[in-house]
């Protein structure tokens, strides 16, 4: 299985930029040994229409290209969930890389947010709450969590459950 965070919008250099870096490296490496050839990391360019709506329907039609026939759709969007927790997150995670799925591609949408066909394609649209979160934090956000869901399927002790 291929892991892909595709979101749209450029990190500039900086602390964001080196984090989520650092984030996918880790997540790239481990996931090999998990059975996840391999992990990128892909920026859309932020759509330059006019209208809000067209403006996510240019970037959905570009982060709907990303997902290959059979993939898997996360989504990060305000109106997802926020209440599922990272051992729930790894095991479906898993159950997706044991049904052979040929990818999980994550999609993370710009300023307007995600356009309602990435929504309605989604198999799971998760949210870290009410609050709003600079982009770039999002990101990284959304790359911790996806290698704290591959530490728990090696049993590495980053993860200490609940307790922990």
């Amino acid at each position: 299985m291929r892991l892909v965070l595709a979101a749209v919008g450029r990190l500039k250099a900086g602390p964001e930029r080196e984090l989520a870096s650092r984030y996918r490296d880790r997540a790239a490496q481990l996931g090999r040994g998990l059975g996840f050839a391999t992990f990128d990391s892909v920026e859309i360019p932020e759509s330059r229409a006019r209208r809000a709506l067209d403006r996510c329907a240019e970037e959905g039609t570009a982060l709907a290209a990303l997902l290959p026939p059979g993939g898997v759709l996360v989504a990060y969007d305000e109106r997802g969930r926020a209440d599922l927790g990272s051992d729930a997150l790894a095991e479906r995670v898993a159950a997706w890389r044991d049904a052979s799925r040929p990818a999980l591609v994550v999609a993370i949408g710009g300023p307007d947010g995600l356009d309602a066909s990435i929504r309605t394609r989604a198999e799971l649209i998760l949210s870290f709450g009410a609050a709003t979160l600079p982009h770039g934090l999002v990101r990284v956000l959304a790359l911790e969590q996806l290698y704290r869901s591959l530490t728990i399927l090696a049993g590495h002790p980053y993860h200490r459950g609940e307790a922990g």
